[in-house]
């Protein structure tokens, strides 16, 4: 029976690959990426972000993701598979499948508790004994609920902040609907809220105005379909609401900083990890 669990260390991988590890998904697997030292630049669905301090990122299946990291890195990749990650949803009971959605959590004070179980899990795949199935599984749900305990704190966090509901909301509605490409009109509209307001709270926790949402949204889409799908960018400007092709390639450029045709051809070949 093969395991349902890998696991190795960042650099035994990422030094094949000159550190870096372009973006590409897993079709049935969940990451755990513990970063113990030495920085990292993680690209998670198009936005970037570099990590200076210890860390689990979680990618999901179907994520988009690639990592740069510094020729000092050290930490291990855990794989787990979709039969592992659906017992381990099943036991934490979160409000929302945690192992299915992306999420960076910095280790803080527990770095000494993480490291160990990531080095217990590491010295067990390594060295078969009696019990290893048991015991990886056993050691990967105790991460599990490490990691569901930060994501509730987080959430209790979020939940004393005004405008949030809305903000949800409007991430929902934008998820449902940003191949129509409506107008913020509408999506305030829809919320209950002036234009104005809608801007303000996107503004607020994202940095970004509602339009710009939108349109982030619009272009991981149109990054999705460049890397993954055999479509043209004819066929992709219609599926996204493009009136015109061109109108399509020039938001793509002004976005991205590439062409459509660059940008597919960039990643024709990524490596993995």
């Amino acid at each position: 029976m093969p395991d349902l669990l890998h696991c190795e260390s960042i650099p035994e991988r990422s030094r094949l690959h000159d550190w870096e590890i372009k973006p590409h998904r897993h079709g049935d697997l969940v990451q755990l990426l513990y970063v113990r030292s030495g920085w990292t630049v993680i690209e998670i669905e198009g936005v970037q972000t570099r990590l200076e301090e210890p860390a689990i990122q979680i990618v999901p299946p179907m994520c988009i993701h690639g990592f740069h990291f510094s020729e000092r890195v050290d930490g291990y990749v855990v794989t787990v598979a979709t039969p592992l990650i659906s017992q381990l949803e099943a036991q934490l009971g979160a409000p929302q499948p945690l192992l299915r959605s992306a999420g960076l959590y910095p280790t803080g004070d527990d770095l000494p508790y993480v490291d160990a179980l990531f080095e217990a899990i590491d010295r067990e795949y390594r060295q078969p004994a009696p019990g290893r199935e048991l015991q990886l599984h056993s050691l990967t749900g105790l991460i599990s609920v490490w990691l569901r305990r930060q994501s509730h704190e987080i959430q209790q966090q979020e939940r004393s902040s005004p405008g949030r509901d809305h903000l949800l909301a409007f991430s929902a509605l934008v998820e449902a609907q940003f191949r129509e490409q409506p107008s913020i009109e509408r999506f305030a509209q829809r919320l209950g809220v002036t234009p104005a307001h809608l801007n303000n709270l996107t503004r607020r926790y994202t940095g970004l105005t509602a339009q710009q949402v939108v349109h982030q949204r619009v272009l991981l889409e149109a990054k999705r379909q460049l890397i993954y799908s055999a479509l043209s960018a004819k066929q992709i400007a219609s599926e996204l609401g493009f009136s015109e092709p061109a109108y399509f390639s020039r938001f793509f450029k002004r976005l991205s900083g590439q062409s459509p045709r660059s940008f597919r051809d960039q990643y024709r070949t990524p490596g993995r990890l």
